[in-house]
């Protein structure tokens, strides 16, 4: 049997875990730059609040309501998911846990002996909430697409659910399948919900009826194959193994306002540079692939979703680096070939592949001794802002002023990672 633990209205529930008179009461998180609605409580929901909608589209709904509006805090969800993935190892065993996302992780049960799922799900869901404070639903079935059914159904009903759900017989499976729509189905997105509501298929249960050679020719080959073997409980996605060397590392943010001039794209791009070697550093890599793109904004608004088009290009690295400096520099000489004088800019990124271990890449014979230990004189930049924050060592490419910083108007203290900012009880 597959369990996974999802966290209900993750963002919301880890902002109102610090704001108590919140509880029962509508909230949204904003998405970077106060943009978009990416998470909202039920009582939100309830208002019409629409998911992944522009902020501005639904302000009239939230303000008319009083309804709570944070903007994204991702230190203290990253802080909170990490507490509630901890729980989890510590009572299933770091082997059987895999992190799915931030809010989700699967749990393999097939070597522990149970023979009541139900007061294990409830049990598991009770000791979360009580150890770190956040509201989870858990489902178990015996893969991990009917895992991930059993949590969609418990989250729908939560009283009468106890947001739990076992599907541990095949009658309870079956049931299951026929109150899933097809567009709810874990790896069916949009275009192949169209594909097969023409064939007919409006359900789970209905899409579990067809055979392999049908999955093959219509659900895309070997991942439709492993789709429709979950369906019928036979288990075809196999638990994985945490990865914690990132093959790819990239550094994207909108900006706070439509920027015309180069040094502030420059500022920003040498910016979310420092922040990508940082998290290459961290994991003691090295990358001699870098990637510069810079977003412009369109200028016809005619259709109601528009994205402005995206210029992009790379450089390969004479040797794979981690150091900043070393990547700054190549860095800002891909914008100044893509900036385009007269247009509008709303996002930038970095994006460092090629991944090596550090260990991997050799010193230089040919230039200095001390220019070999720069990676000594980094450590020491990545300590000191690691303790200070708010990157108080920077180069002074990424500038001083940054009014090009995405917008936080509504961002709640870093409660758990910043000692001024600790939660404080009256």
């Amino acid at each position: 049997m597959i369990a996974i633990v999802d966290c209900n209205s993750f963002y919301c529930s880890c902002e109102k875990l610090f704001r108590p008179d919140l509880d029962n009461k509508p909230v949204v998180v904003l998405s970077n730059n106060d943009g978009c609605i990416i998470s909202r409580t039920d009582e939100a929901k309830a208002l019409g609040v629409g998911m992944a909608g522009p902020y501005f589209e639904a302000k009239h709904i939230i303000e008319a309501n009083k309804v709570t509006v944070f903007s994204s805090n991702y230190n203290l969800y990253g802080d909170l998911s990490w507490r509630v993935m901890e729980t989890l190892r510590i009572l299933f065993g770091s082997e059987n846990v895999e992190v799915y996302s931030v809010d989700e992780c699967f749990i393999n049960l097939k070597n522990i002996s149970q023979n009541n799922f139900d007061e294990m799900a409830l049990q598991t869901r009770l000791t979360v909430e009580e150890w770190t404070g956040i509201k989870v639903s858990v489902g178990i079935a015996p893969t991990k697409l009917l895992a991930k059914v059993a949590n969609k159904l418990a989250k729908k009903n939560k009283v009468a659910t106890q947001c739990i759900m076992v599907l541990d017989t095949k009658e309870k499976i079956t049931d299951a399948l026929k109150k899933t729509k097809i567009a709810d189905v874990w790896g069916i997105g949009y275009q192949y919900t169209e594909k097969l509501k023409r064939f007919q298929i409006h359900n789970a249960y209905d899409l579990s009826l067809k055979t392999s050679d049908w999955a093959s020719r219509h659900l895309g080959g070997v991942m439709g194959l492993r789709l429709l073997r979950e369906l019928k409980g036979n288990d075809a996605v196999p638990m994985k193994e945490e990865l914690l060397t990132k093959k790819v590392i990239a550094t994207t943010r909108m900006f706070g306002e439509p920027i015309t001039d180069l040094k502030s794209i420059k500022e920003a791009v040498a910016t979310y540079v420092s922040r990508a070697a940082e998290k290459l550093r961290r994991q003691h890599c090295a990358a001699q692939e870098m990637s510069v793109f810079i977003i412009a904004k369109k200028e016809n608004y005619n259709t109601k979703y528009y994205h402005g088009s995206t210029l992009s290009s790379y450089v390969t690295l004479p040797t794979a680096t981690s150091l900043t400096h070393q990547l700054i520099k190549p860095a800002l000489i891909l914008v100044e070939r893509l900036f385009e004088e007269g247009r509008i800019y709303k996002k930038a990124g970095v994006i460092l592949s090629k991944i090596v271990p550090d260990t991997a890449v050799q010193g230089n014979l040919f230039i200095p001794e001390a220019n070999n230990k720069t990676r000594m004189l980094m450590s020491v930049m990545d300590n000191i802002n690691f303790s200070q924050r708010d990157d108080i060592l920077k180069y002074a490419a990424a500038g001083t002023t940054r009014d090009w910083k995405m917008q936080q108007n509504f961002r709640s203290p870093k409660y758990t990672s910043r000692w001024d900012q600790l939660c404080k009880v009256r």
